[in-house]
């Protein structure tokens, strides 16, 4: 199962860099989140979960971002953008979950 679990995060971080970033979302805050961090620092922790095991200070953070999307998502009224953080969410959420199996 946890193998799986990577085996999606990896799919997922490369379907993410496939995806074209949303027009108009650089440089845009929602929610008092900028979108290119909230975007770069979701995959970031998800590369890093990929790569090993992340510190506690990352895990932290990922926890703290998984947070942000629940204020984030709600307020985007762009189609394509909600998809595309939708999906950012969800990489994050699978980095999160994997990285909480590591400690079992």
């Amino acid at each position: 199962m946890f193998e799986e679990k990577l085996g999606a995060l990896s799919q997922m971080t490369a379907e993410h860099m496939a995806m074209p970033f949303p027009p108009g979302f650089r440089g845009l805050d929602i929610e008092g989140q900028d979108m290119v961090m909230l975007d770069a620092d979701a995959y970031g922790c998800a590369a890093g979960v990929l790569e090993g095991t992340l510190t506690e200070p990352h895990r932290a953070w990922l926890a703290r971002l998984v947070a942000v999307f629940g204020k984030v998502l709600p307020a985007i009224d762009d189609k394509y953008a909600t998809r595309y953080y939708t999906h950012v969410r969800d990489m994050a959420v699978l980095a999160a979950e994997i990285e909480s199996q590591r400690d079992k």
